[in-house]
């Protein structure tokens, strides 16, 4: 691999990463605000107004700084992989220029009338807004994994002159790669926003800070996250063995599959040794498990890799131990919550400052997660950029080493002061709280009946 593909591999990867620091919080986040907004419609408490503002300010933060990462990461395509887009741009462009007319546009049109006509507009007006910035996201996040979901699967194009032409659009939108990609992210992306939402909630109940505003908006954070955290590993577990069942390669890095065979078992512990095509650990095995995790079936047949040439494996050990941490994360979320739910129920969850100081320092967690599940996504279509019609060393454009140390540099250094400027943001006013008015007495957020 030369210096040139690898840094550029790298500056992407780190780009994404930096960008989707950003974007998980935007998506999960703008539905509990735009809640939060449409119970202010229905009741006219005046604390959900105070919680709408209060998340609303943290998201804003959030949204803009995101933006700002998401543009220049575009940039890329023709600095770095201009040779992915004259191969892929006919295909590639046609989502990405939907998705900054329509969904962009939609939602920052909205988030302006949101912010901008705080008081100026009606509270139906406010929450419509919301919900159109909530929409917008969403959209946002499905053209561009409609994008993604073409290199993982590529269906609807032709090769013409030596590129790919896009032939079919309804086969390229209704790509079922890409819909198992899309609910899979969104989903978790919920997760990051109900745990965020419930850590500084947590923060604030520990110190007896605003009790009913800060209770309220867990009890929200919690059932959204409650219905997520359940959701994701049937969800998740759809879209791994449909990815395996369409890219083998990557099917047989998720759980080391070194031979083919039926009736897979399931290894709880494995330390896979791909220098040796062997698992060096195999403990606490579950016979069968395996194959019906890939094929729904107990005698399922799965591909290993002695079916699959060398060149075209993806790098195992960060795959492999990238799936065992997403669904260890993604379990321990399900515990979380529903442990959470129990206490609320039982009218427990203050007397738990164990739980709340647990919830608190996972705040992380679900980052870490998502990410995760990304490099599994990415690093697993390796060694390909478009799969089964492109390459990754055939994308890279032709730069020189000077070239894209310099850019590699100068990204790193800016996106490090922009997360820097949010961290700090963040933290300063969620550690604020709501804002001070007369409606907040000696700590307690008073509301009208």
């Amino acid at each position: 691999m030369s210096d040139v593909l690898l840094l550029s591999r790298f500056q992407f990867a780190i780009t994404v990463f930096y960008h989707f620091l950003f974007v998980p919080l935007t998506i999960g986040l703008v539905i509990l605000v735009a809640f939060m907004e449409t119970q202010y419609v229905r009741t006219k408490n005046p604390l959900y107004r105070q919680m709408a503002d209060f998340w609303g300010k943290l998201f804003t933060i959030n949204f803009v700084l995101g933006v700002v990462t998401g543009i220049t990461m575009e940039f890329q395509f023709g600095t770095n992989w201009s040779e992915y887009s004259k191969y892929m741009g006919d295909i590639f462009g046609s989502p990405l220029a939907i998705e900054a007319l329509a969904a962009f546009f939609l939602e920052s049109t909205f988030m302006g009338i949101w912010l901008f006509g705080k008081d100026k507009i009606s509270p139906k007006l406010r929450a419509f807004s919301m919900w159109m910035v909530a929409l917008g996201t969403n959209i946002s996040a499905l053209w561009i994994i409609t994008a993604n979901g073409f290199m993982q699967n590529p269906v609807g194009y032709v090769l013409r002159n030596g590129r790919v032409e896009l032939e079919n659009f309804w086969a390229l939108v209704t790509n079922p790669y890409a819909w198992h990609m899309f609910v899979h992210t969104v989903v978790s992306c919920y997760i990051v926003g109900s745990f965020f939402v419930m850590a500084v909630s947590a923060y604030h109940l520990l110190r007896k800070q605003h009790v009913e505003f800060f209770q309220k908006s867990f009890k929200y954070a919690l059932i959204f996250g409650l219905v997520a955290a359940t959701a994701t590993p049937f969800i998740g577990h759809k879209s791994a063995s449909f990815a395996a069942k369409m890219q083998p390669a990557k099917g047989a890095a998720l759980e080391a599959v070194w031979e083919t065979q039926e009736g897979l078992p399931f290894h709880i512990i494995q330390i896979p040794d791909p220098e040796n095509e062997r698992n060096l650990v195999e403990f606490l095995t579950i016979p069968k498990l395996g194959s019906y995790f890939y094929t729904h079936s107990f005698d399922g047949k799965v591909t290993g890799f002695d079916q699959i040439p060398k060149d075209e494996r993806p790098n195992v050990t960060i795959v492999f131990y990238s799936f065992r941490l997403m669904v260890a994360l993604g379990l321990y979320f399900l515990a979380v919550v529903w442990y959470g739910f129990y206490l609320y129920r039982k009218n427990k969850l203050l007397e738990s400052k164990r739980y709340l100081k647990l919830v608190m320092y996972s705040v992380l967690l679900p980052y870490i997660a998502i990410n995760a599940g990304w490099t599994v996504a990415e690093v697993g279509r390796q060694p390909w950029t478009v799969y089964g019609l492109m390459r990754t060393a055939e994308a890279v454009s032709p730069i020189s080493l000077s070239q894209i140390i310099f850019s590699l540099v100068s990204l790193v250094i800016f996106y490090t002061i922009l997360l820097i400027a949010d961290v700090y943001l963040m933290i300063k006013y969620a550690k604020k709280g709501p804002y001070a008015s007369s409606d907040v007495k000696g700590g307690e957020v008073q509301h009208v009946s």
